[in-house]
Protein backbone atom coordinates (compact mmCIF):
# COMPACT_ATOMS: atom_id res chain seq x y z
CA UNK A 1 0.00 0.00 0.00
CA UNK A 2 1.34 3.45 -0.88
CA UNK A 3 2.00 6.19 1.66
CA UNK A 4 -1.01 8.11 0.37
CA UNK A 5 -3.17 5.00 0.68
CA UNK A 6 -2.02 4.42 4.26
CA UNK A 7 -2.64 8.05 5.13
CA UNK A 8 -6.16 7.90 3.68
CA UNK A 9 -6.83 4.69 5.63
CA UNK A 10 -5.66 6.30 8.89
CA UNK A 11 -7.77 9.40 8.22
CA UNK A 12 -10.82 7.21 7.55
CA UNK A 13 -10.25 5.23 10.76
CA UNK A 14 -9.79 8.42 12.79
CA UNK A 15 -12.93 9.93 11.27
CA UNK A 16 -14.88 6.77 12.10
CA UNK A 17 -13.63 6.78 15.68
CA UNK A 18 -14.52 10.44 16.14
CA UNK A 19 -17.98 9.90 14.67
CA UNK A 20 -18.57 6.89 16.94
CA UNK A 21 -17.46 8.97 19.92
CA UNK A 22 -19.93 11.74 19.07
CA UNK A 23 -22.76 9.23 18.64
CA UNK A 24 -21.92 7.60 21.97
CA UNK A 25 -21.70 10.96 23.76
CA UNK A 26 -24.98 12.13 22.23
CA UNK A 27 -26.65 8.96 23.48
CA UNK A 28 -25.24 9.52 26.98
CA UNK A 29 -26.43 13.12 27.01
CA UNK A 30 -29.99 12.18 26.13
CA UNK A 31 -30.34 9.26 28.52
CA UNK A 32 -32.99 9.77 31.15
CA UNK A 33 -32.45 9.59 34.88
CA UNK A 34 -34.07 6.72 36.71
CA UNK A 35 -36.56 7.61 39.44
CA UNK A 36 -33.95 6.67 42.07
CA UNK A 37 -31.37 8.95 40.41
CA UNK A 38 -33.92 11.77 40.19
CA UNK A 39 -34.74 11.44 43.89
CA UNK A 40 -31.05 11.31 44.87
CA UNK A 41 -30.27 14.31 42.64
CA UNK A 42 -33.07 16.39 44.11
CA UNK A 43 -32.03 15.50 47.65
CA UNK A 44 -28.43 16.46 46.83
CA UNK A 45 -29.71 19.82 45.61
CA UNK A 46 -31.81 20.51 48.70
CA UNK A 47 -28.94 19.46 50.99
CA UNK A 48 -26.50 21.87 49.30
CA UNK A 49 -25.67 25.50 49.96
CA UNK A 50 -23.46 27.97 48.11
CA UNK A 51 -22.61 31.65 48.51
CA UNK A 52 -24.56 34.21 46.52
CA UNK A 53 -22.90 37.16 44.78
CA UNK A 54 -23.05 39.19 48.01
CA UNK A 55 -21.15 36.42 49.82
CA UNK A 56 -24.14 35.21 51.87
CA UNK A 57 -24.53 31.44 52.07
CA UNK A 58 -27.80 30.33 50.52
CA UNK A 59 -29.22 27.00 51.64
CA UNK A 60 -31.08 25.41 48.76
CA UNK A 61 -33.55 23.86 51.20
CA UNK A 62 -35.17 27.32 51.49
CA UNK A 63 -36.69 26.76 48.03
CA UNK A 64 -38.25 23.36 48.79
CA UNK A 65 -41.97 23.35 47.98
CA UNK A 66 -41.62 25.68 45.00
CA UNK A 67 -41.36 25.00 41.30
CA UNK A 68 -37.66 25.41 40.56
CA UNK A 69 -35.74 25.96 37.39
CA UNK A 70 -32.07 25.44 38.25
CA UNK A 71 -29.57 26.58 35.65
CA UNK A 72 -25.86 25.73 35.84
CA UNK A 73 -23.90 28.28 33.82
CA UNK A 74 -20.73 30.38 33.51
CA UNK A 75 -19.93 33.85 32.21
CA UNK A 76 -17.44 32.40 29.69
CA UNK A 77 -20.03 30.00 28.20
CA UNK A 78 -21.59 31.48 25.03
CA UNK A 79 -24.81 29.39 25.09
CA UNK A 80 -25.19 30.23 28.78
CA UNK A 81 -24.96 33.93 28.01
CA UNK A 82 -27.61 33.54 25.29
CA UNK A 83 -30.05 31.92 27.74
CA UNK A 84 -29.83 34.51 30.50
CA UNK A 85 -32.16 37.14 28.92
CA UNK A 86 -34.74 34.38 28.31
CA UNK A 87 -34.45 33.23 31.92
CA UNK A 88 -34.92 36.81 33.17
CA UNK A 89 -38.09 37.07 31.09
CA UNK A 90 -39.30 33.64 32.26
CA UNK A 91 -38.76 34.59 35.92
CA UNK A 92 -40.78 37.78 35.38
CA UNK A 93 -43.54 35.91 33.58
CA UNK A 94 -43.98 33.08 36.11
CA UNK A 95 -42.84 34.60 39.43
CA UNK A 96 -46.39 35.26 40.63
CA UNK A 97 -47.32 31.63 39.90
CA UNK A 98 -44.54 30.36 42.16
CA UNK A 99 -41.51 29.86 39.93
CA UNK A 100 -38.09 30.34 41.45
CA UNK A 101 -35.24 30.30 38.99
CA UNK A 102 -31.84 29.63 40.58
CA UNK A 103 -28.64 30.35 38.69
CA UNK A 104 -25.69 28.23 39.78
CA UNK A 105 -22.64 29.95 38.33
CA UNK A 106 -19.49 27.90 37.97
CA UNK A 107 -17.14 30.82 37.72
CA UNK A 108 -15.26 33.51 39.64
CA UNK A 109 -17.42 35.53 42.04
CA UNK A 110 -16.28 38.90 40.67
CA UNK A 111 -17.15 37.96 37.08
CA UNK A 112 -20.53 36.58 38.10
CA UNK A 113 -21.33 39.69 40.14
CA UNK A 114 -20.45 42.03 37.25
CA UNK A 115 -22.38 39.88 34.76
CA UNK A 116 -25.43 39.72 37.04
CA UNK A 117 -25.50 43.49 37.39
CA UNK A 118 -24.91 44.10 33.68
CA UNK A 119 -27.82 41.84 32.71
CA UNK A 120 -29.98 42.83 35.71
CA UNK A 121 -30.56 39.20 36.68
CA UNK A 122 -33.79 39.06 38.67
CA UNK A 123 -33.39 35.68 40.36
CA UNK A 124 -31.03 34.19 42.95
CA UNK A 125 -27.50 33.55 41.66
CA UNK A 126 -25.07 31.45 43.66
CA UNK A 127 -21.42 30.83 42.88
CA UNK A 128 -19.60 27.54 43.08
CA UNK A 129 -16.62 25.71 41.68
CA UNK A 130 -16.02 21.98 42.08
CA UNK A 131 -18.93 21.77 44.52
CA UNK A 132 -21.26 23.08 41.83
CA UNK A 133 -19.91 20.59 39.27
CA UNK A 134 -20.49 17.77 41.78
CA UNK A 135 -24.03 19.00 42.32
CA UNK A 136 -24.69 19.15 38.55
CA UNK A 137 -23.37 15.61 38.24
CA UNK A 138 -25.62 14.40 41.06
CA UNK A 139 -28.54 16.00 39.22
CA UNK A 140 -27.82 14.10 36.00
CA UNK A 141 -24.92 15.86 34.26
CA UNK A 142 -21.95 13.47 34.40
CA UNK A 143 -20.34 15.24 31.44
CA UNK A 144 -19.89 18.45 33.43
CA UNK A 145 -20.92 20.44 30.35
CA UNK A 146 -22.70 23.80 30.43
CA UNK A 147 -25.33 25.07 30.33
CA UNK A 148 -27.32 22.49 32.23
CA UNK A 149 -30.91 23.06 33.33
CA UNK A 150 -33.00 21.09 35.80
CA UNK A 151 -36.71 21.54 36.59
CA UNK A 152 -38.01 20.46 39.98
CA UNK A 153 -41.71 20.27 40.92
CA UNK A 154 -43.32 21.41 44.18
CA UNK A 155 -42.91 17.89 45.59
CA UNK A 156 -39.14 18.20 45.23
CA UNK A 157 -38.83 15.80 42.29
CA UNK A 158 -36.69 16.36 39.21
CA UNK A 159 -39.12 16.37 36.28
CA UNK A 160 -36.79 17.39 33.46
CA UNK A 161 -33.12 17.96 32.67
CA UNK A 162 -31.55 19.56 29.64
CA UNK A 163 -27.89 19.74 28.62
CA UNK A 164 -27.08 22.60 26.28
CA UNK A 165 -28.95 25.77 25.42
CA UNK A 166 -32.61 25.32 26.28
CA UNK A 167 -35.35 27.12 24.41
CA UNK A 168 -38.15 28.81 26.27
CA UNK A 169 -40.96 27.06 24.38
CA UNK A 170 -39.80 23.79 25.99
CA UNK A 171 -39.39 25.48 29.39
CA UNK A 172 -42.83 27.09 29.27
CA UNK A 173 -44.54 23.87 28.20
CA UNK A 174 -43.10 22.04 31.23
CA UNK A 175 -43.62 24.95 33.64
CA UNK A 176 -47.29 25.35 32.74
CA UNK A 177 -47.92 21.76 33.83
CA UNK A 178 -46.12 22.37 37.14
CA UNK A 179 -47.43 25.77 38.22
Amino acid sequence: MSKLGKLMLYVAIAFGAITAGFIFKAHQMTSQLSSTEKQAGAESFFAASLPDIEGNTQSFSQWRGNVLLVNFWATWCAPCREEIPDFIETQDKFREQGLILVGVAIDQKEKVEAFSKEFAINYPVVVGDLDAFSLAEAMGNPQGALPYTVMINRSGEIVDTHLGRIHMDKVEKILKSLL
